[in-house]
């Protein structure tokens, strides 16, 4: 290469003499195939060979050696160099096209692979093209995955696989599905290599087996195999044609991930080869195991140990998942209709968020809430305490029943200190069978005040339980050290 970054070749002539012209469209941009010149493609080096120039994204590709004589070849080595990074590099050459293509000849930009496939100067030109009225015409190669596939012996299209960008995996980790064969392109270097590594190890095992493939398509081929683990230990398997290989996690490995634990619910519901236990239960002899896994978790959430409160939420996760396992089996709905139920109102309910309305605050954001949930039981004939389940702990349930009546302007008012007083006293002398009324009045009474001084009565009366658990704890502690 020359001082003017051209790549010496001699320029094809016309008959008479003068250089051979032109594009037909403002950009042609060609694929040059994985790396071997004998997989171009007849349409691209057709597309090379009548060009009096070609712009290559990069001149370090095998295929390069082997391009049609004639053109003049240029590259854009020289802002890899000079960039600080990839982002800035795109910039730099998607600027460049830009205006080569608007001159009367257009132009040539050859990239390697397919122009489609993870060439990110590729989509942005076709932006830039389109905002300012630029013709782009794409001339296909054969891609790295082709080549890639043939190595490892599989089919893309039957086995699901799923292709990765390595540059792309650092901020967008939950893009890695374990249950599919995995591609990973652009494992470059190995800072790249790492990258990828740190995310694979948030959802696979370290020893997980991962294969490297390199230079595909081309005479010097090879296949590395590692480990998950051991991914970046040898910085000599990683260059711009290297690629990953990342074979799915079977049903008892994939531990990290919903679908995951989602596979391991409906294989405990399998009858070919399930839990017996779990085959016999419904929605009815699950009901207690819900709720019991609910105050599980409540109780490690007061207790501040987020170690076991991610256990017993976990444990409640599989609840939901077990009771969605039933109704599939059943017919009535599945996890994707509960999942699907929760999503549509959260993105309803926050037009704040996913829409145009602005919010001053949160207290703004619960009003808006309020308006959205009277406009849906407006189109039914639900009640506003309808959907305060009727098997919450009673105290809870009047808390949230007043306070939804409340904002109907239906709330009670909040007893005086006098009164409850009175009643106190009632309850204390009362021996009829009024009683137990009596102490649901006093009891509903106590609720509205703890309302109105905007405290929740649910939890005053768990703390005073646990005071009163650790007081007797105290007390049989002393008792013992006493004996």
């Amino acid at each position: 290469m020359n001082a003017t970054g051209q790549l010496p070749r001699p320029r094809r002539r016309a008959d008479n003499g003068r250089v051979a012209k032109t594009a037909l469209t403002n950009i042609t941009i060609v694929g040059l195939g994985p790396g071997d010149a004998s997989l171009l493609t007849v349409a691209a080096r057709d597309a090379i060979a009548s060009a009096d120039e070609v712009w290559l994204r990069t001149s370090r590709h095998p295929t390069v050696p082997g391009l049609p004589a004639g053109p003049a070849y240029h590259s854009f080595d020289d802002v890899y160099e000079r960039e600080p990074s990839f982002d800035a590099v795109y910039r730099t050459i998607v600027a460049r096209v830009l205006e080569l293509g608007r001159r009367p000849q257009g132009v040539v930009y050859a990239v390697p692979g397919h122009p489609m496939f993870g060439e990110a100067s590729v989509q942005a030109l076709l932006l830039g093209a389109a905002e300012e009225g630029l013709t782009a015409r794409i001339v296909p190669g054969v891609s790295f995955v082709d080549t890639v596939a043939v190595a490892l012996g599989v089919d893309p299209l039957t086995d699901g696989l799923l292709l990765l960008d390595a540059l792309a995996l650092g901020e967008r980790k939950r893009l890695l599905t374990p249950q599919r064969p995995t591609i990973i392109a652009q494992v470059y270097d190995r800072r790249a290599a790492s990258q990828a590594k740190l995310a694979l190890l948030e959802s696979y095992p370290p020893e997980h087996p991962v294969r490297v493939v390199g230079a595909s398509g081309t005479g010097e081929e090879r296949v590395i195999e590692t480990t998950v683990a051991s991914l970046d230990h040898d910085e000599r398997a990683f260059d711009h044609l290297a690629t990953l290989y990342v074979p799915p996690l079977g049903l008892v490995d994939d531990t990290r991930s919903f679908e995951g634990l989602r596979r391991v619910v409906a294989q405990l519901r399998n009858p070919d080869g399930g839990c017996p236990w779990d085959l016999e239960q419904t929605h009815e002899t699950l009901k207690r195991y819900l709720l019991e896994e609910a105050y599980e978790a409540l109780d490690a959430l007061d207790a501040g140990e987020p170690h076991r409160l991610a256990e017993e939420l976990g444990d409640l996760m599989m609840q939901v998942l077990l009771h969605a396992q039933v109704a599939e089996d059943e017919g009535e709905f599945t996890i994707e209709d509960v999942v699907s139920s929760i999503a549509a109102k959260l993105v309803r309910r926050h037009p704040h968020v996913f829409g145009d309305v602005e919010v001053a605050g949160a207290q703004e954001v619960l009003r808006n809430w309020e308006t959205l949930k009277k406009a849906e039981r407006a189109d039914s004939d639900v009640s506003l305490l309808d959907h305060v389940p009727k098997a919450m702990p009673a105290l809870a349930q009047a808390q949230s029943l007043q306070s939804r009546a409340s904002k109907a302007g239906l709330g009670p008012t909040p007893v005086s200190a006098e009164a409850l007083a009175r009643a106190v006293r009632d309850l204390a002398t009362s021996t009829d069978e009024a009683t137990a009324e009596r102490l649901g009045d006093l009891l509903f009474g106590i609720v509205a005040l703890a309302r109105a001084r905007d405290l929740d009565a649910e939890e005053a009366l768990r703390m005073a339980a646990r005071r009163f658990r650790a007081a007797v704890e105290s007390q049989e502690a002393a008792t013992r050290e006493a004996s």
